[in-house]
């Protein structure tokens, strides 16, 4: 069971969050904070897999919180949970540390897969944000043209299928729908990303999605 500190300042929005997250079976929420100042305390004291933050919060807010939470609770995966899809609120969360980003209009399923994701160490971002966070990763230092022939060498070093695989993690999708665009089971799929992962020698879906963003093999309109 994945324990989780959930951080809201509105107690209507934790409770419909921690249903969908007992509604799921996989995760229970050990905690809860109205504020920033809060969940840092309570992510101290409980320890939990994931702390689920809100951005916007009184005392100190979501992002400051995380930056903590990863700095004195480095067994606890942090991911934002909001409304908010600019560009500066998801670049101010993941170099805060935080390794998921998970809008409140999303799926249902959206929330318990991001939590489900980074609590076992990889990274989450609705799609939604996903090609917003790609674009502004990818435009970062280095010369651009530099970036890309690189990216685009690491391509080559993959199959076509897993080309294509990466494609559709550059442009958002979860494994379930990259199973359902191609046709596969989603073991399947979750193997060929592994193996991107590894052929790429990147960490996460983050990491593998700028590479697909630089290499230009985002797949279009998906």
């Amino acid at each position: 069971m994945i324990r989780v500190l959930l951080a809201d300042d509105e107690a209507m929005v934790r409770a419909g969050v921690r249903a969908i997250l007992a509604s799921g079976g996989e995760s229970e929420v050990v905690a809860e904070a109205g504020d920033g100042h809060q969940a840092v305390e309570l992510a101290r004291a409980h320890r939990p897999d994931v702390a689920l933050l809100d951005i916007r919060m009184p005392r100190l807010d979501g992002l400051a919180a995380a930056e903590e939470i990863v700095r004195t609770v480095p067994g606890t995966a942090v991911a934002m949970l909001t409304t908010f899809s600019e560009q500066a609120y998801v670049a101010r969360a993941l170099a805060a540390g935080a390794t998921g980003f998970l809008l409140k209009s999303g799926d249902p399923y959206e929330l318990m897969a991001g939590v489900r994701a980074v609590a076992e160490g990889a990274a989450f971002l609705s799609p939604k944000v996903a090609r917003y966070v790609i674009e502004d990763l990818g435009r970062g230092g280095g010369g651009r043209l530099a970036r890309e022939e690189h990216a685009r060498a690491r391509v080559a070093r993959l199959s076509p299928r897993e080309r294509e695989v990466l494609g559709l993690v550059g442009a958002g999708l979860s494994n379930p729908e990259i199973a359902a665009r191609l046709h596969l089971v989603e073991g399947t799929v979750k193997a060929y990303v592994s193996a991107v992962l590894d052929r790429l020698e990147v960490r996460n879906r983050v990491q593998a999605a700028i590479v697909a963003y630089e290499a230009g093999i985002v797949a279009p309109d998906a």
